[in-house]
């Protein structure tokens, strides 16, 4: 398990390190230039920490969470309903705010990605994963919804495997006009190793401990995977909300989300 520290994205986890599993939440810090952060002298209702690992050193191009709009798009800019426009495509990951890095951690080898998105079908859609030099691991088309929606994006089973330490460059990219650039987001996920402590405290926890165990020592992917299998199962169970409240994304928390999208 990574050490963690305390980042302006993140919350001190005092009590939250495997020994607890409702942990209290603390003030929250500007969490994201890309989009609007809340007050930091705000408290959370809810019991969730989330504790970010620190970033890397050599990342590289710290990413983009929301898209601004594309010269591409504005035709399909103009039919996407006001309200939605400030998120037309964002990515449910934190961002850290002294470097604007997009970055989420996971333990799984084959994780799932979580996005907004305002764009519709028939536009197309790809995305894509390269290692950290660049070079594509995978990249598939991608149907998107038939309205505003939060997606969820699985690799396929024809995807090779993630690797324990490595840090792997994600795009979803969206094709509004042919040879025009498309509109997209980006930014990176890290693949932790299990520690064998927190393994054990997971095999014995219930969905909801799991999503504060997993959110309290930076593992924001499954965090968010849980919260959503929380929510499906419950729709007032708060954990979901919690997590996009944390990471500035608060405004995305009551958006359905459609059961769609694996890549093709």
């Amino acid at each position: 398990m990574l050490p963690v520290q305390k980042i302006k994205l993140t919350l001190a986890i005092s009590c939250a390190v495997l020994s607890c599993t409702q942990v209290q939440a603390q003030s929250l810090n500007s969490l994201s230039r890309q989009n609007q952060s809340p007050d930091p002298s705000r408290k959370l209702n809810g019991s969730l920490t989330f504790a970010a690992p620190p970033p890397p050193e050599d990342i590289g191009e710290p990413g983009q969470r929301s898209e601004a709009g594309s010269r591409g798009c504005e035709n399909v800019d103009k039919r996407i309903p006001i309200d939605t426009q400030k998120h037309r495509l964002t990515a449910l990951v934190p961002v850290y705010s002294d470097s604007a890095l997009v970055l989420g951690a996971t333990i799984a080898a084959a994780p799932t990605f979580w996005f907004y998105t305002s764009y519709v079908a028939p536009v197309p859609a790809k995305f894509v994963l390269r290692d950290k030099d660049g070079k594509l691991v995978y990249q598939s088309d991608v149907v998107l919804p038939k309205t505003p929606r939060i997606i969820s994006l699985s690799l396929s089973k024809t995807a090779p495997p993630l690797l324990v330490g490595q840090q792997y460059r994600w795009y979803l990219k969206i094709y509004c006009r042919a040879q025009e650039p498309p509109a997209f987001v980006d930014g990176w996920i890290q693949i932790n190793a299990l520690d064998p402590a927190l393994k054990s405290k997971l095999e014995k926890a219930t969905l909801r401990d799991r999503v504060a165990l997993y959110a309290a020592n930076g593992i924001w992917f499954d965090a968010l995977n849980t919260a959503s299998e929380l929510r499906r199962r419950n729709p007032k169970d708060p954990a979901w909300a919690e997590l996009l409240q944390i990471i500035g994304l608060n405004e995305l928390a009551i958006e359905p989300i459609v059961e769609c999208c694996t890549p093709r």
